[in-house]
């Protein structure tokens, strides 16, 4: 056999009725001001109920919020139907509140055409709201709705609409919390109410849109003297690489001249000194460093004169021709390869 599982409730919140005599008028009382009971000793969970015109205000927002209007039916039938199966008709609809100095109004009301032949016919004397309120203080919270009814303390009907609107109390419960939260996100004390943490709400949004669309103008109008174009800023980079590898070449001409010179480098290995330095000037520095120069290139058998004590005649190409030759025989002899341009430079310099 199935059994209901509880269902949990808001403990801090009550459901009730109350009943208050009828006419078939738009305008129907349906709660009295002040402090107030049944006249069967309800509430017994709370000192008493009642309600004021700020109570009343809060009321009426909440119901005004509605979009349908709120039904009056047959002894609380809507709250019964899903127990015992019978239809819930209407006796009418109202969806406007107003606080007088005497309690709460419905000044709207709709009777259907059988509920106004029955309040005239005496058949029905009492309208019965159905209310939710605080069982600490007794203060009414929201209003559910009514029903025409001969005995306003039916009992078990407090049972009845709490099972019906069980969900009403933890909607409150999670608003509270809610508002719990953005009190504290706003920076509000606890006892704010709801429109004060709206209006800093919107204070705060508002703060942060201005703080948004700042950053779109920044971003849209960018300060030149903070600010360089991608375009400037590669072509300060091509300009300072550019720098870096004519400075780095001087460098290479440079070490590589004077290893020439000293004997640390072969004609021959001329081009590679030159590769080697422009990938990486340590390297071609450090081999340099260890390198022992040949005594052979720093000198040669004619004590650095040309072939023949004689004066070579720079006019006459074969006499060039044959010093040259002669000059990469002598060097040969010493183990050194010597080009022919190499040779022609150095007898004619």
């Amino acid at each position: 056999m199935n059994r209901k599982q509880p269902q949990k409730t808001n403990p801090s919140l009550g459901i009730a009725t109350c009943a208050f005599a009828v006419t078939p008028a738009k305008e129907v009382q349906l709660l009295p001001a002040g402090q107030f009971r049944t006249i069967d000793g309800r509430p017994f969970d709370a000192p008493h109920w009642s309600i004021d015109a700020t109570l009343a205000a809060s009321i009426i927002a909440e119901f005004e919020s509605r979009i349908n209007r709120t039904v009056v039916d047959y002894e609380h039938q809507t709250l019964l139907s899903a127990q015992n199966g019978q239809p819930a008709p209407a006796a009418g609809w109202f969806g406007k509140l107003e606080w007088r100095e005497s309690g709460l109004f419905a000044v709207d009301v709709e009777w259907t055409e059988r509920a106004s032949q029955m309040i005239e016919a005496g058949e029905y004397r009492y309208i019965s709201p159905v209310f939710t309120y605080d069982k600490k203080t007794g203060a009414i919270k929201r209003l559910l709705n009514a029903a025409l009814t001969n005995n306003p303390a039916l009992d078990g009907m407090d049972a009845v609409a709490a099972s019906q609107f069980l969900s009403i109390g933890g909607e409150d419960m999670q608003l509270e919390q809610l508002l719990g939260a953005l009190r504290k996100l706003t920076g509000q004390n606890e006892t704010a109410d709801a429109d004060s943490v709206l209006a800093s709400l919107t204070t705060l949004l508002s703060s942060k849109d201005d703080a948004i669309a700042a950053l779109r103008t920044a971003a849209d109008h960018p300060d030149p003297a903070k600010f360089v174009s991608i375009e400037v800023m590669k072509s300060l980079q091509n300009e300072v690489t550019t720098l870096k590898a004519e400075q780095i070449e001087r460098e290479v001409d440079d070490v590589v001249e004077v290893a020439l010179s000293e004997g640390k480098l072969l004609p021959a290995q001329e081009d590679w000194a030159r590769k080697l330095g422009k990938e990486s000037l340590e390297s071609l520095k450090q081999y340099l460093a260890a390198a022992q120069p040949i005594a052979a290139l720093t000198k040669t058998q004619t004590g650095g004169k040309a072939p023949d004590s004689g004066e070579l005649d720079l006019n006459d190409a074969n006499a060039i021709a044959a010093a040259a030759n002669k000059y990469v025989s002598e060097q040969a002899a010493l183990g050194i390869t010597v080009t022919a341009s190499q040779a022609v430079a150095y007898v004619t310099k």
